[in-house]
């Protein structure tokens, strides 16, 4: 970090604190998305509202961070890069929060046949997210360590393309769903695998990010 800014401690716990926060709140849709599955309402409803508060938390963290960086950066050039990620950053937990929500109000019925693989979308979708805070933190701390993560963001995105594509296909193909049915789990499989896109999103920025950093 000390590459970027000023040594002071404040904005680097700050820093951390932020990304800690995304990746807590990730942590926080999978046990969401395990009671969702397994019909416990009141603990989903708990994990929307502890997700919503992370949202919260991390907008304010990311204000805090973007007034001190004016004055901290030791590269001017590259202020506006680092602003960008934390935004773009903060748009995968608004995504995460946003998609409970969603789960919250319209309840799309996911039938028992379907759950294993719907769990195994919930996670490689995340393990996309986690590489992607560990790219991001990579950044300022260690740079060479960003590839790899980013290999990692990529390879996660792809899994979720494929068990995403598998679920539309055994959804897509029953005769015994109407089709307003198909069409509302499909949605809901769109949201997950959106996470692992913009979680791809921040990596291909990092990407570049990286590239002129070293240059």
């Amino acid at each position: 970090m000390f590459q970027l800014f000023k040594k002071t401690r404040e904005l680097e716990n700050k820093i951390d604190a932020f990304l800690d926060t995304i990746l807590q709140a990730s942590l926080e849709y999978r046990e969401g998305m395990k009671y969702y599955l397994q019909g416990e309402w009141e603990d989903f409803e708990h994990r929307v509202q502890e997700v919503d508060r992370l949202e919260g938390k991390a907008d304010s963290l990311r204000r805090e961070i973007e007034n001190t960086i004016y004055a901290q950066m030791l590269l001017p050039e590259a202020r506006g890069d680092v602003l960008a990620l934390l935004e773009n950053s903060d748009d995968v937990l608004n995504a995460l929060a946003d998609s409970l929500v969603e789960f919250s109000v319209e309840k799309p019925e996911i039938l028992p046949e379907l759950q294993e693989d719907w769990q195994n979308l919930v996670e490689v979708s995340l393990q996309a997210v986690a590489e992607m805070v560990a790219a991001v933190r990579a950044y300022f701390k260690d740079i060479a360590a960003v590839r790899n993560h980013i290999a990692g963001i990529m390879f996660y995105e792809k899994e979720s393309d494929k068990v995403g594509e598998k679920l539309k296909r055994q959804i897509f193909g029953r005769t015994d769903l109407r089709l307003s049915h198909k069409m509302h789990l499909r949605t809901f499989i769109s949201f997950i695998q959106d996470l692992a896109d913009r979680a791809e999103d921040v990596g291909d920025r990092l990407s570049i990010y990286v590239i002129k950093r070293l240059v």
